[in-house]
């Protein structure tokens, strides 16, 4: 793939940022420890109730291509992909990743996490963009990977050539800002030599229902 990249800088804050064409992502490979990871992913493999939902394709229900859960504050009711969803309480590990989060991203606060599951490398994420008016102008989506290394793909919404691929290890923090949303699509590929599960979080800010202009 292409690299697409105007600019890839490390900064004091310890992020490698990339800004290009439309958008920018930043990433840190070692924000969590080997172990802190495992620790982790130890937990939420265990404590959090893990669903698997049905999604509409043509007329036809199937079931996602992995497992999810959402926690987060009472308010933060959102819509994706066709469902609306009312949040799980956070726990208190949950808080200590957020607030552990937060404290390397300046000036957010993020409300609520959208837990995945891949169950190993068939599971799977396709093209999307997180654009839902809940989630505001420019939102910063912050992504925490546990577990077995996946890639994870971006694509320019109408310059076709421009792509890139990442592969996100176990204990990394991926960050989405500014227009990426708006011009770029994402998606988590299958892997099917990958045998291992991958935990990932995506902590964000959702704007009450009601609270939109």
């Amino acid at each position: 793939m292409l690299d697409l990249f105007s600019e890839h800088r490390q900064d004091s804050s310890g992020f490698e940022k990339f800004i290009f064409e439309d958008g920018e992502c930043w990433f840190m490979r070692d924000f969590l420890t080997p172990q802190e990871a495992v620790k982790m992913e130890t937990y939420l493999l265990n404590a959090i109730a893990w669903r698997q939902d049905e999604v509409v394709v043509f007329g036809k229900k199937y079931l996602e291509p992995r497992k999810t859960a959402w926690h987060g504050d009472a308010t933060c009711v959102y819509a994706y992909a066709g469902k609306l969803n009312r949040p799980e309480p956070w726990t208190g590990p949950l808080i200590q990743l957020k607030n552990k989060i937060q404290e390397v991203i300046q000036g957010v606060r993020f409300n609520s996490v959208l837990l995945n599951l891949y169950r190993d490398g068939n599971d799977k994420m396709g093209w999307h963009s997180d654009n839902e008016k809940e989630l505001g102008e420019k939102p910063i989506i912050a992504s925490l990977s546990l577990g077995a290394a996946r890639y994870f793909d971006l694509k320019h919404k109408k310059i076709k050539t421009l792509k890139r691929r990442f592969e996100l290890p176990s204990g990394s923090l991926f960050v989405m800002c500014g227009d990426l949303q708006e011009n770029w699509l994402h998606q988590v590929p299958q892997q099917k030599k990958v045998s291992r599960s991958r935990i990932n979080l995506t902590f964000r800010e959702v704007f009450p229902l009601n609270e939109k202009s």
